[in-house]
């Protein structure tokens, strides 16, 4: 299960605490469980991309500043 590319870093953070929500209510469906899981770690993983492509270009930013500070 892909996550859409659409997803906002939020929009995504705010489905995974829904998930985890309903994983400690023990609201899901036995049925549903491992499809939830599932969908948990996918969100996981696009958060965390999201997290690093953000610093990198942070820390290119930041770099190209010091060095335009320089000059």
């Amino acid at each position: 299960m892909k996550v859409n590319e659409d997803l906002t870093y939020q929009q995504a953070l705010v489905e995974l605490e829904n998930i985890v929500e309903a994983l400690e209510d023990e609201t899901i469906p036995v049925d549903e469980l491992a499809l939830k899981v599932k969908r948990a770690s996918d969100l996981i993983e696009f958060c965390q991309a999201k997290l690093t492509e953000t610093d990198t270009e942070v820390k290119k930013i930041l770099t190209y500043l010091e060095d335009k500070a320089k000059k």
